[in-house]
């Protein structure tokens, strides 16, 4: 009888732990509250600034970065030296 009882305790007392987890999380409300006078602007995650039309010299250096499997800091030195011949050749 004492065992039954002991395991029976230990059943209630693990159950009541699960179970107080599941009722601790709480959905959120289904109206928001009630809004503020003026609410800022909300602003994009990834705003980006106004970015400049890429010349023909940018991407022919881009191609062949990609042409030869460049990546990182390499590729970044790789395409400004190529734009900088580039610029060198135009003049």
């Amino acid at each position: 009888m004492i065992v039954i009882s002991s395991r029976l305790a230990a059943t209630a007392f693990a159950s009541m732990l699960l179970v107080s987890s599941a009722f601790a999380q709480t959905t959120a409300p289904a109206t928001p509250a009630a809004p503020a006078a003026t609410p800022a602007p909300k602003m994009a995650p990834a705003e980006k600034k106004a970015e400049k039309p890429r010349t023909a010299a940018s991407l022919e250096c881009s191609k062949q970065a990609d042409a030869k499997g460049l990546h990182g800091k390499e590729r970044k030195k790789f395409r400004s030296e190529c734009k900088k011949a580039s610029a060198e050749k135009a003049k």
